[in-house]
């Protein structure tokens, strides 16, 4: 039972990916998870979304590069070996992961190019940040 993703494709500047969110938010299209791809200039943008055919609609009507595509939304457990119980059983079947990104997570992974700048401006605005500690204990 595959999921439609929907890719865009953008430059890698500040508020570009901003600009996408606020499309979705004004056509009320929640995102469900989303993954970002860098390649030097530009960059891909996945996501998931609760409404694919209208995320695709009201971003061409951007004139944004996007596209759809099937994934593959798999439910883990937090113990261990779930992920690789899943990548074991690929790579049985002879299937090679492309990528891979979290869903509907309380917590997100986001590489900046100014990581102690991003943190200070995370927390001024009081937003949860995640310790290394608290990684290593199970999530709830």
């Amino acid at each position: 039972m595959a999921v439609s993703q929907i890719s865009v494709f953008l430059e890698n500047k500040p508020g570009h990916l901003l600009h996408i969110l606020n499309v979705f938010e004004t056509a009320g299209i929640n995102v469900r998870g989303f993954s970002m791809a860098d390649t030097g200039d530009y960059g891909i943008a996945r996501f998931v979304v609760d409404k694919p055919a209208q995320a695709l609609e009201v971003l061409r009507a951007q004139s944004c590069a996007a596209t759809e595509s099937e994934v593959l939304c798999i439910r883990l457990p937090d113990k261990l070996g779930a992920l690789a119980q899943v990548i074991r059983t690929f790579a049985a079947a002879g299937i090679n992961v492309i990528y891979s990104y979290t869903l509907i997570s309380s917590i997100i992974a986001i590489h900046t190019n100014n990581p102690s700048a991003a943190e200070a401006s995370l927390k001024a605005q009081l937003i949860e940040l995640v310790s290394q500690d608290e990684m290593a204990a199970p999530l709830l």
